[in-house]
């Protein structure tokens, strides 16, 4: 349940400080709300790799948990990535 609240919790920076678009994540452009945007999407993404890691280390969950949360996060990963690509294009 950590885990999905952590993938609940990574696109929400994007959703209220960058107006649901990807592309401030990727612009050089500051500012208050977006560089605190950038650091919340930065610190739920590396919370959401972490969590599943700690949790192992302390024997809470077996390795095959623990790469399974894994796998589901880079695949998560891929559609924002997807998402983002899409985004851009202006054909859609």
């Amino acid at each position: 349940m950590l885990s999905a609240l952590m993938y609940v919790l990574v696109p929400m920076p994007c959703l209220f400080f960058g107006g649901g678009s990807t592309q401030f994540l990727i612009s050089r452009d500051g500012g208050g709300w977006m560089d605190a945007a950038k650091f919340l999407t930065g610190a739920s993404s590396m919370g959401s790799i972490a969590i599943p890691i700690i949790l192992r280390h302390a024997h809470m969950i077996e390795t095959g948990a623990m790469l399974i949360e894994l796998v589901s996060f880079f695949i998560f990963i891929c559609t924002v990535m997807c998402f983002h690509q899409a985004s851009l294009d202006d054909d859609w």
